[in-house]
Formats: C-alpha cells, sequence, structure tokens
C-alpha cells in the first residue's frame, strides 16, 4: 500500500494525496494553523478512515450472515491528548444500523468482530485510545 502527498503552495496548508489505488484525498488546515479551511483536516481523515474500516467489516458479516441489512452509518465522537502529539484518548462509535428483522444479537457481533478481530485502524487507534461503541437497530 502506497499513497503519496503534494503540498499545493506556499499560501496554505493544502495537501492532495495520491493513493495507490488511483484515488485523490484533499486535506487542509484551520486558518489559525496556516490552512484555509478548504478540506477536511488530516485527523478527521484518521477518523473517517476508521470509521469506513468498521463500517465495511459490519455490513461485510452481517451480508455474510444473510441478514437483511439496507442500511449502516457509522458516527464517531473522539477526544485528543491536549498536548504534542494530540492523540485520540478516547473514540465512540454509534453504529446505526437499518434493515428487516435484524437480529440485535447479530448486529452486535458483527460490531464486536469487526473491532477485536478485523479493522486494523481500530487496532491502530486502540493503542492510545478508548474505544468504545454503542448501537441502534432500526427497523424497515
Amino acid at each position: 500500500m502506497e499513497c503519496t502527498l503534494d503540498w499545493q503552495g506556499p499560501d496554505g496548508m493544502l495537501f492532495i494525496s495520491r493513493t495507490g489505488s488511483g484515488h485523490v484525498l484533499a486535506m487542509d488546515g484551520a486558518p489559525d494553523g496556516g490552512g484555509h479551511n478548504l478540506a477536511a483536516r488530516p485527523m478527521e481523515t484518521v477518523l473517517a478512515g476508521a470509521g469506513g474500516c468498521t463500517a465495511y467489516d459490519v455490513v461485510l458479516i452481517l451480508k455474510r450472515g444473510r441478514h437483511a441489512i439496507t442500511g449502516c452509518q457509522v458516527k464517531i465522537s473522539a477526544e485528543r491528548a491536549d498536548t504534542d502529539p494530540k492523540v485520540f484518548t478516547k473514540i465512540h462509535f454509534t453504529f446505526r444500523i437499518t434493515g428487516k428483522d435484524l437480529p440485535p444479537a447479530a448486529v452486535e457481533r458483527a460490531v464486536e468482530l469487526s473491532h477485536t478481530k478485523y479493522c486494523s485502524a481500530v487496532a491502530m487507534l486502540e493503542k492510545t485510545a478508548e474505544i468504545t461503541h454503542s448501537i441502534e437497530i432500526i427497523a424497515e
């Protein structure tokens, strides 16, 4: 896996990342840090990546279990350390799973498997952060 980042010039902190899979991701900073608020902050992209990693797992596990999942939303809230490096210290994932006749135990198991076995992003983040989650199941 690889990624190349290019700084977009001397008047800001915009970076364009080109991934090994051929995709582009922009990141910028807040104005008080020299950025122009043109894109997500780098640490926001870390959270988004963790959310994508665990949501992918949960959907895949439920689909493989032949559960009628039709939607998956993950909201993430995080706290960071006050001093540099300002690592994440607490991260809470709220899963909102939509489907027909979804067994709560199956949804809980899918989230647990993602967080304890499959999601590499969560595995890395739990080295510095307390990881918690909650689940809401919405019946269709």
